[in-house]
């Protein structure tokens, strides 16, 4: 089983600068061979800087008011570097790899109290031959001051003051990602190894499919000198002698001899039938990660072409809308001049009966509706023209 690794490295602020550089990705060249500038692409932030790593360690130390004294030579922050082995995430898979980062990330956000704000950068490096994430932080210590007030202040020495404070962040690293259901085992302690942790460039010296590929180009297959028989003086022996050296000694030494050649001729074509299937797994790695970086570049015309879309539906709608705004506006207007009408209309009536003398102005409109089959509120007379349509279609 795989284990769940956690390393803990501390840095002086003259660190900084070349570890951002590393870790974001800023440099033209690397040292590092295991690094495919190719798969660079692949690399992700699950928290990026806004700044190098010395400017952000400034912008937090202001803007949460962290307290206590910073010398030259103090460590200001640390870098948990967090994997497993490669056929780990083989065998989990791309959704599971980046759960597993993620699931890690959070668990630094809430070991020792530490809270996401005090996390510089969290990258995931996949351009390597293990997937790996470098996470930069500050070792910041919840405590109070001399006058018993809380404050939060960064102190590297404080933040790792047990003596097994490195097996505690082991300890505590392998119990958060079994809860959170990642198949792992929990790495031996130096105690029992009688070794000190690796080195980030020790990980990276792992056996590597480049140097056994040479080694097994110069391999060179030579059957040992077997003793030739011509060659014993056997005007010396006699043909007793002669014959007892033949079965006892020449014939099963080339015996072993031969089954070893052959042994080693199977061996070498074992080899040679491995070596030609990681070159065939090379070569489909490269042309998916030319398929991935292809779709990638048609996600992104996609999203283009959505948000011209986007746009000019933004456009076609806001210009709908405020055609539909004028006509209620229009419509408005003319239900008031209609209603106004209406008024007038009634007014009239009423002015024309008391000048003549005619009688009640209700009486007037009924007569005038009877007389010309006409109604005198238009809505009403709207309605009526409406229904004997309806009744003519009928017939």
């Amino acid at each position: 089983m795989s284990y769940a690794i956690i390393r803990n490295t501390k840095y002086k602020r003259e660190n900084l600068k070349g570890i951002f550089r590393h870790n974001e990705r800023r440099n033209k060249n690397y040292s590092n061979e295991n690094i495919d500038k190719e798969k660079s692409y692949l690399n992700y932030s699950i928290k990026s800087p806004q700044y190098s790593y010395e400017k952000e360690f400034d912008r937090i130390r202001k803007e949460y008011n962290l307290k206590g004294q910073i010398k030259t030579v103090s460590n200001i922050a640390c870098e948990y570097i967090i994997t497993s082995d490669h056929d780990f995430f083989e065998r989990i898979g791309e959704e599971e790899t980046k759960r597993f980062f993620e699931t890690a990330y959070q668990f630094v956000t809430e070991y020792k109290n530490l809270g996401e704000q005090y996390i510089i950068s969290a990258k995931v490096h996949r351009d390597e031959q293990t997937p790996h994430m470098h996470l930069i932080f500050l070792p910041v210590v919840h405590t109070t001051d001399k006058k018993g007030n809380p404050i939060d202040k960064p102190a590297c020495s404080e933040f790792w003051k047990e003596k097994d404070s490195y097996r505690q962040l082991q300890d505590a690293f392998y119990k958060y990602m079994i809860e959170n259901g990642f198949e792992l085992q929990r790495g031996l302690p130096k105690e029992e190894t009688n070794r000190q942790h690796y080195s980030v460039e020790e990980y990276k010296k792992i056996t590597n499919f480049k140097q056994t590929k040479e080694i097994l180009k110069n391999i060179k297959l030579e059957l040992p000198d077997v003793p030739n028989i011509d060659d014993i003086n056997i005007n010396r022996l006699s043909k007793k002698r002669d014959e007892k050296i033949l079965e006892e000694i020449i014939k099963p030494k080339d015996d072993v001899i031969q089954n070893l050649y052959k042994d080693n001729l199977n061996l070498h074509r074992e080899l040679s039938r491995q070596t030609k299937i990681i070159e065939e797994v090379e070569k489909y790695q490269k042309e998916r990660d030319f398929i991935i970086a292809d779709n990638k570049e048609l996600h992104s015309q996609v999203d283009n072409i959505k948000a011209e879309y986007k746009e000019k539906e933004f456009d076609i709608e806001w210009k709908y809308k405020s055609k539909i705004k004028s006509l209620e506006k229009e419509n408005s207007h003319l239900h008031k001049i209609v209603d106004k009408f209406y008024e007038t209309v009634e007014k009239f009536i009423e002015w024309i009966c008391q000048k003549f003398g005619i009688g009640e102005s209700k009486e007037l409109v009924r007569n005038f509706e009877k007389e010309t089959n006409t109604l005198i509120d238009p809505e009403k007379q709207l309605k009526r023209e409406e229904k004997e349509k309806e009744w003519d279609l009928e017939k």
